[in-house]
């Protein structure tokens, strides 16, 4: 349970910029709980205590965002184009920030590749990073938002497009293409969803 030594009327009004919703504490010791997405957050007079099974989902805004993060994706089609789904995990110094695996419907494999890739710089927006280094073992879609291969696929171009909007809200980032052995988190993530799914 991650414990963050703030003022609880900054960490509220922090909060509630980022949309989440306050409710009242529900003893006299708190100032008030938050909950998001697996997360709940409870206010004492000079601390936040942030439980559940996804904490990191409050604690990033709570801790101001900030630093860096090794970015993950990875996407899988059956059937090309078939059932597909997106895998991604954040890693920091600390390890495994978040992560997430879940289907998309029907793509090919680039498209659940671009997919993947959309979803993580997401998460990693969401979770304030300053800094990410984005790692995938597809070298079609690193390659394409490197500027190095052209999409003519017009649903790819616009793709990349999104993909790079979102790279624009980092201070710094580089993408490169990694062995799929380095990324089989990510790969375990999207094929698990889609053995779920059957």
């Amino acid at each position: 349970m991650p414990t963050i030594d703030c003022d609880p009327e900054t960490a509220r009004s922090r909060l509630a910029d980022a949309g989440v919703r306050i409710d009242e504490g529900n003893t006299a010791h708190e100032r008030w709980r938050a909950e998001r997405e697996g997360a709940v957050a409870v206010a004492y007079d000079d601390k936040v205590v942030v439980q559940g099974s996804d904490p990191t989902r409050l604690t990033a805004l709570l801790n101001e965002g900030g630093g860096r993060a090794h970015v993950y994706f990875d996407g899988a089609s059956r059937g090309n184009p078939g059932p597909a789904a997106v895998g991604w995990c954040l890693v920091t110094s600390d390890g495994i920030v978040a992560e997430g695996g879940e289907r998309i419907g029907r793509a090919t494999n680039n498209q659940a590749e671009y997919a993947a890739l959309i979803r993580a710089l997401e998460a990693a927006d969401e979770y304030g990073f300053d800094e990410i280094d984005v790692r995938g073992d597809s070298q079609l879609i690193v390659k394409q938002v490197r500027g190095e291969w052209n999409a003519n696929d017009p649903e790819l171009r616009e793709r990349r497009v999104r993909v790079r909007e979102l790279l624009e809200r980092f201070d710094r980032w580089s993408i490169g293409h990694v062995p799929r052995e380095i990324n089989d988190r990510a790969d375990d993530l999207a094929n698990e969803a889609l053995d779920d799914a059957n």
